[in-house]
């Protein structure tokens, strides 16, 4: 499943998500531009090792991404779900709880890795935690979603509540299974399932705190009006 936007139109430009897509494309650009040796050393340098840990390239290791398709599907699933929970939040709370629980997701995928020397990149375990505050805040929206079927394709307007549970047992399901298919020193692949479940799970639990109470109010009182 495909999702392409969501039913909810936000009523306030959402600036810190544009900012924050904006920034992973001028990282990404760069990543662009550098030849394969010099992608390497940066990726190296800039991502996260789990056998040499360290908060400052859980940082930066969020603003980088091993490929178009990956930088594309992130940046596509912030662009989402970003706006209505940035409008649910406010724009400085957005932003503290898109690098708080980014922070939070990489030493979930870590403590399954630890002896890996293979960079870990990615803003998935952020945007993770923003699809988690989602699911919270909108429970009843719904996603429009291509979905293949055989040779034919076909939109739907999945419950929003259907489409990130779906999204999160697949994560976890993947998680358990790099973890049970392990082998050698460097177990479950390329993807930080992890990372991934650690991120919508601290979302989840976190947006009590960090959505707006007075925002809360006025949908309240709209709803009863």
């Amino acid at each position: 499943m495909i999702p392409l936007r969501d039913v909810i139109p936000s009523p306030t430009t959402p600036v810190v998500s544009i900012a924050l897509i904006a920034l992973n494309a001028a990282v990404f650009a760069y990543e662009l531009w550098l030849d394969d040796r010099r992608l390497d050393e940066f990726i190296l340098y800039y991502g996260l090792v789990p056998a040499a840990f360290s908060w400052v390239a859980v940082l930066t290791s969020m603003f980088l991404h091993g490929g178009l398709l990956h930088f594309g599907g992130n940046m596509l699933y912030l662009w989402i779900f970003g706006d209505n929970v940035e409008d649910r939040m406010g724009h400085g709370r957005l932003l503290v709880f898109y690098l708080l629980w980014g922070a939070a997701a990489a030493p979930a995928q870590t403590i399954m890795i630890p002896d890996s020397v293979i960079p870990m990149v990615g803003a998935s375990g952020a945007i993770a935690g923003v699809m988690g505050a989602y699911f919270v805040l909108y429970p009843k929206s719904r996603i429009v979603t291509l979905v293949p079927i055989f040779i034919f394709i076909q939109i739907f307007e999945v419950p929003a509540i259907f489409f990130l549970g779906i999204w999160f047992l697949m994560q976890f399901l993947s998680g358990v299974g790099s973890v049970a298919t392990a082998t050698g020193s460097e177990p479950g692949g390329g993807v930080a399932f992890w990372a991934h479940v650690a991120g919508f799970v601290a979302g989840v639990s976190g947006v009590v705190v960090f959505r707006r109470p007075e925002r809360q109010r006025v949908e309240w009182w709209n709803d009863v009006t």
